[in-house]
């Protein structure tokens, strides 16, 4: 449910006249005032067509779930509170935090909070509840919620996701054994073989449509950094994102993400991530929470490899990543690779082109030898790399589902700002040598309904001393039992107060 929903509405709204663009498969938005079958995967050996996918579906259904998520959004930013029972009067964030356009309640109009509502797809891989769907369908969301096909609703955890892929992993608890997909090999997989997709479209909960597979290794597109999609014609659509697409043995062979359309709606094409990249991801994800790519230091020749380039080069083939420059002192440069090298082979895998290449290159764990096979001067030369780590491969959404320190303090609705002498004068408070002062609480928000004003003066967090902002959020960041206990100082006391972190 992040921002690249928005591509789907503009199609919307550009109507038939638009150019072709990519969308998200992305779920649904509108906004409102806040106010056990093990192994569904199995069929049987053979698939009896007279009754066309019924076996399948009957199989894979209940494993395939329904996604619905919320984000709290203000009406209109940050806004201080100052009503008549302020300690220090409604006035007083003017004084002594500036009025930033906001003035009194007679004034300016007291905003609403709403909720925005999306929803998508995803399924089961573990009796335990994991879960894969698409990063924009869980994205930057504040809460999850899961239903099944038999009409249990679960709160879900995010464990993890990757923009880079738009994988992400979830979880559900349950105190019984879940239903669950079975995965299959999307790297066996054929142009022109039948794949079923299941998915919640348009918030139709589970719908199923049949197509075959039209293209694999589809790249280019600019719908993620790392791209080796399954193309097919079964019909995908908005709400659709994060659901399995099925072989004919209701295994997983991918997950459907996005479409190639005029209007948002289905037009005959759709792509979906190869089970086999995502399964990499999830495990990543599993284990550290994050993820971590190869990298070797080159950079590719923008223009993939022609007949003519090929020849000037010396090579009389067609496939391979040609290499443009080499970072100096990287790992390609250090195994002795030069710019102009062909790279036709990596680990005994022939390469195709910069796509493969680069997919292949990230899917090797840092510190790893890699052997690889260049074309260089019309000879073949083997080298062999040691990998190294992507230099940039700290996403912030490939972190685990504990809410960022700065996203925290948004949530709750609260704005902070440092305790300076002369602050702490102001507020009669000249004894408090630390602490942070609350500078605005939102109208409506937790920090409020939690009995938080602006003017009290933070000194411990979770009985830890706060001498910083930057304390504060990594307290923050670090609770665990749904609350922060807060320790707060005003000229008429010092008190502890509760801040609960969930809904």
């Amino acid at each position: 449910m992040n921002c690249k929903h928005v591509a789907f509405v503009s199609a919307l709204l550009l109507g038939a006249t638009a150019p072709m663009q990519i969308v998200q498969a992305a779920p649904l938005l509108s906004r409102r005032p806040t106010s056990s079958t093990e192994g569904a995967g199995k069929t049987a050996d053979t698939v009896d067509f007279r009754h066309g996918f019924s076996a399948v579906a009957e199989q894979a259904t209940p494993a395939v779930v329904f996604i619905q998520v919320e984000k709290q959004i203000p009406a209109s930013g940050r806004y201080f509170f100052n009503n008549p029972f302020d300690l220090f009067g409604e006035e007083f964030s003017e004084r002594f935090f500036g009025r930033r356009g906001y003035g009194n309640r007679q004034r300016t109009p007291l905003p609403r909070q709403f909720k925005q509502i999306g929803q998508g797809s995803g399924f089961l891989i573990s009796k335990d509840g994991y879960i894969l769907t698409n990063t924009h369908v869980v994205g930057d969301v504040d809460r999850i919620t899961v239903k099944l096909s038999d009409g249990r609703e679960f709160k879900a955890k995010r464990i993890g996701a990757d923009s880079r892929t738009e994988i992400a992993l979830i979880k559900i608890e349950s105190d019984k054994d879940l239903p669950y997909l079975k995965t299959g090999d999307s790297d066996k997989l054929k142009t022109g073989e039948w794949v079923i997709a299941i998915g919640n479209p348009f918030g139709l909960k589970e719908t199923l449509t049949v197509g075959v597979v039209s293209a694999k290794g589809r790249s280019g597109m600019n719908i993620t950094d790392y791209e080796d999609f399954i193309q097919t014609d079964a019909a995908i659509n908005p709400g659709n994102s994060g659901g399995p697409l099925l072989n004919v043995d209701g295994e997983v062979v991918g997950i459907n993400t996005a479409i190639y359309s005029r209007t948002g709606g289905y037009m005959g094409i759709g792509f979906a991530v190869p089970i086999s990249m995502a399964i990499n991801i999830k495990d990543q994800l599993l284990k550290h929470g994050k993820v971590t790519r190869g990298y070797v230091g080159v950079m590719l020749n923008p223009d993939e490899l022609s007949g003519p380039l090929a020849k000037s080069l010396g090579y009389d083939g067609s496939e391979g990543a040609l290499i443009a420059d080499v970072v100096e002192n990287g790992p390609a440069d250090k195994a002795g690779m030069k710019s102009g090298d062909i790279v036709v082979e990596l680990n005994g895998k022939k390469i195709s082109d910069n796509m493969h290449f680069r997919n292949e290159v990230a899917r090797i764990m840092p510190s790893s030898k890699a052997n690889v096979t260049v074309i260089r001067d019309g000879k073949e030369k083997k080298l062999t790399i040691t990998v190294a780590s992507f230099p940039d491969e700290l996403d912030k959404d490939s972190e685990s589902d504990d809410d960022s320190p700065v996203d925290i303090l948004d949530k709750v609705g609260m704005e902070v700002q440092e305790l300076t002498s002369k602050l702490a004068r102001e507020l009669e408070l000249e004894k408090v040598k630390h602490g942070v002062v609350i500078a605005a609480v939102q109208p409506g928000g937790i920090a409020e309904e939690a009995g938080f004003r602006a003017g009290m003066v933070i000194i411990e967090a979770n009985r830890n001393e706060v001498k910083s902002i930057e304390d504060l959020k990594k307290c923050a960041g670090k609770a665990k039992d749904g609350s922060l206990l807060l320790r707060v100082t005003t000229p008429q006391g010092t008190f502890f107060k509760s801040l609960p972190l969930e809904d």
